[in-house]
């Protein structure tokens, strides 16, 4: 009989080590050796107040963030030893490097996996090996990925992971929960949901939603609330009977796993465990075909025929072919963007070219791609190598392009997939070639279903190309391809697609005939077609059948969806405005075309001034306020910055630098305080303040509050920004804000952080709270302002 109750895991650690005499600032890693009895004594309260698994203190422990005095192999093996407790679980606990994986950090994805395996293979080779690795705290998915990569190639241990939300449910790079969710569903872990961030009251919503597409047990570890300062210490406002009450609530939505986070303790799971919680055994929901970015997510559904754009490979494109030779990056973003404005709700990515090497340069292409659009990414090789290279690095869950019904195709292409998760676009063929009958196509696709199934793949990890052929060579083509879609949408169930455009092959007038195949096609049930979006126009074909049909009121979404084309379809290439060039490519982050927008600018003999303030900074300004009410991501932010930087760097070189031309005469201060080794937000905002012209001072992170205060006043800094992620660091930030006052620093205070609220800001006594990057910057544009 399945076990109806809920699991219990423990609650918050820092809070717990702070409460027994960890300084602030302090490295909790350390207590592991310094003091492994009081570890374990926190553990052993938790499994006394009915925790069933227990973390190891090893949420800070990995290369790229610990710079300690002990090697990680033994703080690893001390820390399992500590949680070491008969009858209890115990699970590796993994967090964040603190750095922003490329292209818009500097870290590479194949160092991060590094980074967390070294760590999973020193507990596994410990005396005390774990029984699972959580990996929690995450904030972008990309990261998560490789995290699960790691623990997957270094161990057979089940895998937890949670991610933190921030009050618009989104993680820090911009994944909602629906976008995470498919990309852990593909990877198959054994349950993942939400830690930190909120607490439980504000996690309602999100687990209502992801119980809508979870196929695993859903995790909730929330934080007692929020930090505020009562007496000089952090305390936190959700008492453990109304902790427990609320995460009942959690439970009834979904969730099956619990236990808390920042600021609870073990009197907090104790009340929660005493409830004697049971699972809700809500419906298994249905599993979606469906891919997604780092931000992203698209669901496949019968008849919804989603643009893949096509126009990122090679065949039969002789300029693309020679942007790959030649090392134009430009070129091929162009396209990506021109595509995307365009309609295209996915990239085929492929870089067949002769003397190639695709192994190198597919992935290399496809995080290039990522830098610029947010939508997912369809890998299209025949090279195995290149094809795991690239499915290993993409940033989601991929489709991938293709497999057939040759028994070579699929045991090579197969297993890749089932490792790093992916929809699998199936062709309708196999050794016998192309079958000219529509039940010869159904018969391999019930081939590829059959041993897809061998794989653990159901019919919702596949989509079915019924191949469309040239009506110029059989004028049957067409209609068979129609009937084979019909049928496998009917028959099998399986959503479909069609690369459209070979229909027309060798015929005037193709696009005519191509959007006539693409319309009977998507009649027929068909789920998404390769196509040029320049081409084949279903965004503006769903526009119109609404207003033809009376379903759209007053035909408003007719209109904003004509406003909303023609604001986004671009050409780059063609614009020979270079101001408008620069404008599009600093909006778009296309740093190449922001560069030589802008050396055209200034060759032409242009105010160097007026570039910046008429071109540069109100681009800037356009991406900022798309970013504050989201509709562009952080990574898409960071892009635009740093093409606004490439513009800068050119326009800089032909000005004489005085006080005048800088957005402030006084510098900006930033750091990460004391004890706190997470510098992701405090990056993201030095790179936007720099490229809105500001003189940034960044002096690091794990900054003690007398150098902070030092270097404000010798700098005479016009602002200070605070950044803390961990509870136990907040502290800091108080204490070096108190210094600064008592310093007579006549300058301002910013903070911010995932657990630095406005209440927490005024209780300390700063002058600003910034929730984003860009709120950052708008405060030191009004201080720049008023002088």
């Amino acid at each position: 009989m399945q076990n109806k109750k809920i699991m219990m895991l423990d609650g918050a650690f820092g809070t717990m080590l702070q409460s027994m005499g960890l300084e602030i600032g302090a490295d909790p890693a350390n207590w592991n050796i310094e003091q492994m009895e009081a570890v374990a004594s926190i553990h052993m309260a938790y499994a006394n107040a009915g925790a069933e698994m227990v973390l190891s203190n090893t949420f800070g422990v990995n290369r790229l963030k610990y710079h300690g005095k002990y090697e990680i192999k033994a703080l690893v093996s001390a820390a399992l030893k500590a949680a070491r407790i008969e009858g209890v679980k115990t699970a590796l606990d993994l967090g964040p490097t603190g750095k922003l994986l490329k292209p818009i950090g500097d870290l590479d994805f194949s160092t991060a996996v590094d980074a967390y395996a070294e760590v999973i293979q020193a507990a596994m080779a410990s005396e005390n090996v774990p029984d699972a690795i959580f990996i929690e705290t995450m904030a972008d998915a990309h990261e998560l990925k490789a995290a699960i990569i790691a623990a997957k190639e270094n161990s057979n241990l089940p895998i937890y992971a949670t991610v933190a939300l921030d009050e618009r449910g989104k993680l820090l790079t911009g994944a909602d929960i629906e976008c995470v969710a498919t990309l852990l569903e593909a990877l198959d872990i054994e349950a993942y949901g939400f830690n930190c961030g909120l607490g439980p009251d504000k996690m309602l919503e999100y687990v209502e939603r992801l119980a809508k597409i979870s196929t695993k047990p859903i995790i909730v570890k929330p934080n007692a609330g929020l930090p505020r300062i009562e007496n000089g210490s952090t305390r936190f406002d959700v008492e453990p009977s109304l902790f427990a009450e609320q995460v009942s609530k959690l439970v009834h939505a979904g969730a099956s796993i619990v236990g808390g986070c920042c600021g609870t303790t073990p009197l907090h799971i104790q009340k929660t465990a005493e409830l004697r919680l049971e699972k809700n055994n809500l419906p298994l929901p249905r599993k979606a075909t469906a891919v997604s970015s780092g931000v992203q997510r698209v669901e496949f559904l019968q008849g919804s025929g989603i643009i893949i754009g096509e126009r990122i490979n090679p065949t039969g494109k002789k300029r693309l072919k020679e942007a790959y030779q030649k090392g134009d990056v430009a070129y091929i973003l162009r396209e990506a963007v021109s595509q995307v404005a365009s309609g295209a709700k996915i990239l085929d990515v492929n870089c067949g070219v002769a003397g190639l090497d695709e192994s190198r340069v597919l992935p290399a292409t496809i995080s290039q791609v990522e830098s610029v659009v947010s939508c997912p990414i369809q890998i299209d090789t025949s090279d195995v190598v290149a094809l795991e290279l690239a499915l290993r690095q993409v940033n989601g869950k991929a489709l991938v392009n293709s497999v057939n019904g040759k028994e070579s195709s699929l045991k090579s292409v197969l297993p890749l997939v089932k490792k790093y998760g992916g929809v699998i676009v199936a062709l309708c063929l196999d050794e016998s070639g192309i079958p000219p009958t529509s039940q010869g196509r159904i018969d391999i696709a019930k081939k590829i279903l059959a041993e897809g199934k061998r794989y653990g793949f159901g019919p919702e990890d596949f989509i079915f190309d019924a191949l469309t052929l040239a009506v110029s060579a059989d004028k049957q083509a067409a209609m068979v391809t129609l009937d084979t879609v019909r049928r496998l949408t009917s028959e099998l169930g399986v959503n479909t697609m069609l690369g459209v455009s070979n229909v027309s092959f060798g015929l005037p007038q193709r696009p005519l005939l191509n959007n006539a195949m693409y319309s009977l096609a998507k009649a027929a049930g068909l789920s998404a077609a390769i196509a040029n979006p320049l081409v084949i126009k279903d965004f503006v074909a769903e526009g119109t059948s609404d207003v033809l049909l009376g379903r759209d009121e007053g035909c408003q979404a007719w209109i904003e969806r004509s406003t909303a084309l023609a604001e986004n379809t671009i050409n780059l290439e063609l614009d020979e405005d270079p101001t408008n060039k620069l404008k599009l490519a600093v909006v778009k982050g296309l740093i190449a075309d922001a560069r030589e927008a802008a050396e055209k600018l200034v060759q032409s003999g242009a105010d160097v001034v007026s570039i910046i303030d008429e071109c540069i900074v109100p681009s800037l300004e356009d991406v900022g306020k798309r970013f504050e009410v989201g509709t562009l991501y952080l990574p898409q932010l960071l892009m635009a910055a740093d093409a606004a930087g490439a513009a800068f760097e050119v326009v800089r070189k032909n000005l004489k630098m005085s006080d005048a031309t800088k957005a402030s005469k006084r510098p900006i201060i930033l750091a990460t305080v004391k004890g706190d080794v997470h510098d992701i937000g405090k990056n993201i905002v030095r790179a936007l303040l720099e490229n809105y012209n500001f003189d940034v001072i960044d002096l690091g992170r794990d900054v003690a509050p007398e150098r902070i205060v030092e270097a404000s006043l010798a700098n005479n800094a016009m602002l200070v920004g605070l950044s803390a992620l961990m509870t136990t660091t907040v502290g800091a930030m108080a204490e070096t804000i108190k210094l600064l006052k008592e310093a007579k620093f006549t300058g301002k205070t910013v903070v911010g952080g995932a657990v630095v609220t406005q209440e927490y800001a005024d209780t300390i006594g700063a002058n600003y709270y910034a929730a984003d990057a860009m709120r950052t910057v708008r405060i030191a544009s009004e201080i720049s302002k008023n002088g």
